[in-house]
């Protein structure tokens, strides 16, 4: 809970979400897309399937799944440059995390020896960018796979484990979760945890940006972040059930 007097800049209480919108295939041509709207911050993901794999899986029968993200100049307060040449350090961890995320789904075998190339185009910042790409690229993703069903791509449509992330942090001793901006650059302990349905963890990020935190505090991290992750999971149970899809 939240210590006496201390309030959040959107009135939220210390383990709400914010709102939480997806809009299915705001683009044409891709296999599948969304936009998701997280509070003020908005991504477009987007899944496109190659007939073909990485060099060095040359030769394998199971399939891959990568993934590029990128923030575009007018999403914040100040112009984001474009990585023309190579990406940043942190733009380069964030692509790893969200295709490590999305493989974790599903089981490599099914796809078959092709690539999905998943894109996460950051349209608005206001914190939270990569556990909003992560959880609107597993709905992207789903639906990619009911195209390629269609088009008999694949035969049937392989199984699946819903992936969420959320972030949390410590401010002034209190632990609260998913983090808007200005939330995010005054945390004393910050971290991004990406989960999947079964409750269990595919990749826990945190660290301490000033001075250092407990084992109690990590545990209490992530039994915040347990309950977020449940709650995305209903969100994204309702958009897949009103879709057409089977959760």
């Amino acid at each position: 809970m939240l210590s006496s007097g201390q309030q959040r800049v959107d009135q939220r209480k210390a383990d709400d979400l914010r709102v939480i919108r997806v809009k299915k295939s705001p683009q044409r041509d891709p296999s599948g897309s969304v936009l998701i709207e997280w509070g003020n911050t908005h991504v477009l993901c987007s899944v496109n399937v190659e007939e073909k794999l990485p060099p060095w899986m040359q030769g394998e029968k199971s399939g891959w799944i990568t993934a590029e993200y990128g923030m575009l100049p007018g999403c914040s307060d100040k112009r984001i440059h474009r990585d023309r040449i190579r990406s940043t350090g942190r733009t380069h961890e964030i692509q790893r995390l969200i295709g490590r995320s999305i493989r974790a789904c599903i089981d490599l075998d099914a796809l078959g020896p092709r690539t999905v190339q998943i894109d996460c185009d950051v349209i608005q910042a206001d914190g939270g960018t990569r556990v909003a790409s992560i959880t609107g690229s597993y709905l992207a993703f789903r639906l990619a796979l009911e195209k390629m069903k269609e088009k008999k791509i694949i035969s049937r449509i392989p199984e699946t484990t819903m992936v969420a992330a959320v972030s949390v942090g410590r401010i002034n001793g209190e632990m609260l979760l998913d983090l808007n901006y200005v939330e995010d650059v005054k945390a004393e302990l910050d971290a991004n945890i990406v989960m999947n349905s079964k409750s269990e963890f595919i990749e826990i990020q945190g660290t301490a940006e000033e001075g250092s935190f407990t084992r109690d505090e990590w545990n209490q991290l992530l039994d915040v972040s347990t309950v977020g992750c449940k709650k995305i999971f209903e969100i994204q149970k309702a958009m897949l059930l009103e879709w057409g899809l089977t959760p």
